[in-house]
């Protein structure tokens, strides 16, 4: 190509550049946010009956916005004052400012141990929570769980012997303290606590678990998994929410997808009903939650 094109080709040029912008801008407008886009005249959209195909006024409209702040349909299973209803080791766990919190040192090793809420049993459910952990160590939120010191775990040196009352055996949405390389990759992930399992889906993965399969089958990818990291908050609130149905269980990190597992191993521990707890795990270590909601469906 000359250096000087002709002003009639550089005007042709142009102007088809700018009519595939033009084409384009509604598509880039739609992936210009992760989740909706918002429409400047959504009020009036949804007054609007859909055609046969689902348009309104031409256009498809987006799902309602993510609003973590809606609990319709929860009850709220910690009053935000005592720990009724919740059982845990003593002299660790207590209410402040509004918050559960487990505070583990080496004078006071709480081990890796857990909060367990009584009041209920879910199967099928959400959850909302804000979670946070400071100084170090690790947390997670336990749920499909049951009680038991499994064959072989023994307390480590420093640590209080172990109780029952506070080992939990099932599936838990994970959360650390960043203390190491590996621990930056645990938050949003899905861990099998006391089960010989191990992670179960990874941060960013889709797995899914079949009969007679001990490792689960990657099946997708959500997103990198350092990458994803940085929607945490270290140190800071962060919301969890939780979501499982039936062999589906979903991780959403301050509104951000960060595992899924399609559970379809009818024997898995990962799928059956059981209780909810908090966890606290090494030292020095403080955790707290707040706002913690449930909606059971069975």
């Amino acid at each position: 190509m000359s250096p000087n094109p002709p002003k009639t080709f550089t005007a042709v040029a142009i102007a088809a550049v700018l009519s595939l912008l033009a084409l384009a801008a509604p598509r880039a407008a739609a992936q210009a946010q992760p989740g909706s886009n918002p429409e400047p005249n959504r009020e009036e959209l949804v007054k609007i009956a859909p055609n046969f195909v689902g348009l309104r006024n031409g256009v498809f409209i987006e799902p309602d916005p993510m609003d973590f702040a809606d609990h319709a349909g929860y009850t709220a299973i910690f009053d935000g004052k005592t720990l009724d209803k919740w059982d845990g080791m003593p002299g660790v766990w207590s209410v402040q400012d509004g918050a559960i919190v487990g505070e583990s040192s080496a004078e006071k090793n709480a081990g890796n141990s857990f909060i367990v809420y009584h009041g209920v049993e879910a199967h099928d459910f959400d959850m909302k929570l804000e979670i946070k952990v400071e100084r170090g160590g690790g947390s997670g939120i336990q749920y499909r769980s049951s009680l038991g010191i499994p064959p072989g775990r023994v307390a480590a040196k420093g640590e209080a012997p172990l109780d029952p009352r506070w080992v939990m055996i099932g599936p838990q949405a994970d959360f650390w303290f960043p203390v190491n390389e590996a621990a930056k990759q645990y938050g949003g992930q899905l861990y099998s606590q006391n089960t010989g399992r191990g992670i179960v889906a990874w941060r960013g993965q889709v797995v899914q678990s079949l009969p007679d399969k001990p490792i689960p089958k990657l099946v997708g990818v959500i997103g990198d998994r350092k990458q994803l990291g940085a929607f945490i908050k270290d140190g800071e609130w962060n919301q969890y929410t939780i979501m499982a149905r039936g062999g589906v269980v979903i991780h959403i990190l301050n509104g951000q997808l960060m595992a899924v597992l399609v559970d379809d191993d009818p024997a898995s521990s990962n799928n059956v009903s059981g209780l909810i707890g908090l966890q606290i795990e090494g030292i020095p270590c403080k955790v707290s939650f707040r706002n913690l909601w449930l909606k059971k469906i069975n």
